[in-house]
């Protein structure tokens, strides 16, 4: 049973950002650490709607909440304490869609890169991040 009360809940749920989240803010600050510059967020004509891209690279970055999308982690692992009849639904939900949009835009030629919430604090995402982009050695 949930130890906050339905109003409470209905309150904080609306409150969680879909964009511009701090793991993403995050994310682009090691972008930007690193000289990555130039990037697009939240592109409407890409599918998905990568939190970043890098347009002429072809390089997409989704920055993904480890319990909304349903990660293999501690935090993707755990069931919601009310309404998992619809929650559970959602979440698998939003796994299959994250299928299909990494698989279109790899079908369009994009690379395509997921960070997890829970690996932000990872001291090698730098360097991951560095690696996925260093393909192209001009930077814009």
């Amino acid at each position: 049973m949930d130890k906050i009360s339905p109003n409470r809940r209905s309150a904080n749920m609306r409150a969680i950002r879909s964009k511009n989240t701090k793991p993403e803010l995050a994310v682009r600050a090691l972008l930007r650490r690193a000289g990555f510059v130039g990037y697009r967020l939240h592109r409407p004509d890409l599918p998905g709607r990568p939190d970043i891209a890098f347009i002429k690279w072809k390089k997409a970055i989704f920055v993904h909440g480890c319990f909304w999308h349903g990660h293999n982690c501690k935090t993707g692992t755990r069931k919601p304490d009310s309404h998992q009849d619809y929650w559970l639904p959602k979440i698998e939900g939003n796994r299959q869609r994250d299928l299909r949009d990494v698989a279109a835009l790899a079908g369009a030629g994009w690379n395509v890169m997921t960070v997890w919430e829970c690996e932000i604090r990872d001291p090698f995402l730098s360097d991951r991040l560095t690696n996925f982009l260093a393909q192209h050695p001009q930077r814009s």
